[in-house]
């Protein structure tokens, strides 16, 4: 590892060295995660292939286009970053998601799932276009992100344009959780004869040399093979129903066979499946067998595989905790209500209502679109869906929601867990838009809670009659209350809640943001009278509480925890304008621009809604 600079360095060695590379890979990748947390068993899924693609591709001019990005530590390691991996997700270190704004190597960005098939196709028909033909592209896309509907029509697309693509299917029978649907099944019974491959190949190859196999008969030979193969041994293969050549599957974790694999690939024409096995934390005892828990296990012990956990007695839950078990209490009082997640149930902690109601919750896989619709169905003929979404994936279903829920007005709960900035994971993984990508959808109500007892009491509001389309927005982590559960109650939609009263500035807030409004006005605020109101609900807006701060006030700030264009604030100063109003209006949010990763309190620091930044904005806008 330590003569490793460059993927060049890489393909100096002899392929016998390569299995000690991969390795001495995996070693450094558990010492670094274990004192500087991160994904890690997805990235040792991979070791082997990620070797095995930097030695046989001339990266970067050849093109590696990862999904999603968690596997991608291994990739990061061997382009150029092993010194600096140390800084790995940390505030202005290396990013937690290849990215081509941090090198070339990174040839895509890939923080959401099912991307990497499109993308390459796309560079790949660039290539074509641009006459240069030396060029290859391959994408690696995981079984969990192949049931995307993305995915399926990138495939589409793939085997009806020229190119040379290569797909690599790292089959680990995983996503975060346990893959799920009729793909996975598809892929477990999936298997090709070597022997088949092999013989195919060399005799396109020999035809090639005859002068015999111009496209035209070459794709009519591979679909004449593929039928000869299917009625052969009773199995249809979807990807070579779609002239895709396929071959697999093959062992993920032998470096060896697959650079000879990759090899034989390399300079094949046309669309080419190469389907690999492999093992989500393979080379690491404890992340092969819990390789859920491993995904992301925070700080442990590389030696005993122990897990560093924090003292939690007395702390406040996670908000996920909270939605889990009030989901599961609703659940048991309202047969009516059903949960939905797309691919995260612990992630969410829906797994809390599926272990106890199982036939009432539903892993619909890594499809977001299909979540939304899904639950539209199930809503529109008398069930009571609970959706819940990380807030950055529901961007990934915005149509979804506006034409199969808003439009009928159907009684669909999203819950968007993760909103606002979620720290290390980064830009692509901030829940920064919802609120101004969604405020302007007709029959939307869209609330987020200042607490875990708000939140069970909108989670409660949310599921009673004729409530309609309901959003309850709230962060990643821990909530403010070490006494959570409460009594659940009505909330009237709209209404809002005067936390401090004050004669000097009005502070107009929005969810669990709130709390640092309630911080900055404990301290250094000396002779300056604050009224700080709990706005709950961005949809409707509380008027009642608009018309009372328009009446007393002319210095108004708005806080929110999400783009401060198109969110709160602009809703605050849209009213004022339309009822004749214009008080001075400060909003406070994250700025025009993607924002970085580090911790929760640094980005909020940084843009300007932490105690501090909120306690600055009052003494400003008085001396304005």
């Amino acid at each position: 590892m330590e003569t490793i600079d460059s993927p060049a360095d890489i393909r100096r060695l002899k392929v016998e060295q390569l299995p000690q590379l991969c390795g001495e890979l995996r070693q450094m990748i558990v010492e670094e995660t274990s004192v500087n947390p991160g994904h890690l068993a997805s990235g040792l899924g991979v070791v082997e292939l990620t070797v095995a693609l930097h030695y046989v591709y001339d990266t970067p001019d050849d093109r590696i286009v990862w999904d999603v990005g968690h596997q991608a530590y291994g990739h990061k390691i061997l382009t150029g970053r092993r010194k600096q991996f140390s800084t790995n997700r940390k505030l202005h270190g290396i990013r937690p998601f290849p990215s081509p704004l941090e090198s070339e190597y990174d040839t895509f960005v890939c923080g959401h799932a099912s991307n990497s098939i499109s993308a390459a196709l796309g560079m790949a028909v660039a290539a074509r276009l641009e006459g240069n033909e030396k060029r290859h592209v391959v994408a690696v896309i995981g079984d969990g992100a192949m049931s995307g509907g993305l995915a399926f029509e990138g495939l589409n697309n793939a085997s009806s344009s020229p190119n040379d693509l290569l797909i690599i299917l790292n089959d680990n029978n995983m996503s975060i959780d346990r893959s799920v649907g009729g793909m996975k099944q598809y892929l477990l019974n999936l298997n090709t004869s070597e022997t088949y491959n092999r013989l195919r190949f060399r005799a396109a190859r020999w035809l090639k040399e005859k002068g015999m196999l111009e496209e035209g008969r070459r794709q009519g030979l591979i679909r004449l093979g593929n039928a000869v193969k299917s009625a052969l041994s009773h199995q249809q293969n979807i990807f070579e129903g779609l002239n895709i050549r396929y071959f697999g599957p093959a062992d993920g974790h032998n470096v060896v066979e697959i650079v000879r694999l990759l090899r034989q690939l390399k300079d094949m024409k046309g669309p080419k499946l190469l389907h690999l096995h492999t093992q989500k934390g393979h080379g690491y005892k404890p992340a092969e067998d819990q390789a859920t828990i491993w995904h992301a296990p925070g700080k442990f012990d590389p030696a005993t595989g122990e897990r560093i956990k924090s003292d939690d007695r007395n702390q406040p839950p996670k908000y996920q905790d909270v939605f889990g078990h009030t989901l599961l209490e609703l659940a048991q009082q309202n047969p009516r209500i059903v949960g939905v997640t797309p691919a995260m149930p612990s992630g969410c902690s829906m797994n809390i209502m599926m272990k106890a109601l199982p036939e009432r919750t539903f892993d619909v896989g890594i499809a977001e679109g299909h979540a939304v619709t899904f639950s539209a169905g199930m809503a529109k003929d008398g069930l009571q869906p609970f959706c819940n979404i990380y807030s950055a994936f529901s961007q990934r279903a915005y149509d979804n929601i506006i034409h199969d829920v808003a439009m009928l007005n159907l009684p669909v709960v999203f819950c968007f867990d993760r909103a606002g900035l979620v720290g290390e994971d980064g830009p692509t993984h901030h829940g920064a838009f919802d609120l101004a990508a969604l405020r302007p959808v007709p029959n939307l109500t869209i609330a987020s809670p200042m607490n875990e007892h708000e939140l069970r009491h909108l989670m409660f509001t949310a599921q009673l009659p004729d409530k309609g389309a309901f959003v309850i927005r709230y962060p990643r982590g821990k909530g403010v209350l070490v006494d959570w559960r409460c009594p659940m109650e009505e909330v009237p939609v709209g209404k809002g809640r005067r936390l401090t009263d004050g004669t000097d500035v009005a502070v107009l807030s929005l969810g669990p943001v709130g709390n640092n409004v309630q911080n900055a006005l404990c301290c250094g605020l000396t002779g300056i009278s604050v009224a700080h109101y709990d706005m709950r609900f961005l949809k409707p807006l509380d008027e009642e509480i608009l018309e009372e701060v328009a009446a007393r006030f002319d210095k108004i700030i708005t806080v929110e925890d999400g783009v401060r264009d198109g969110g709160l604030g602009s809703a605050v100063l849209e009213w004022m304008s339309d009822h004749g109003y214009h008080p001075t209006i400060e909003r406070l949010g994250l700025p025009d621009r993607f924002v970085e990763h580090g911790t929760v309190p640094e980005l909020q620091h940084i843009v300007g809604i932490d105690t501090d930044g909120i306690r600055q904005a009052i003494v400003r806008l008085m001396k304005a």
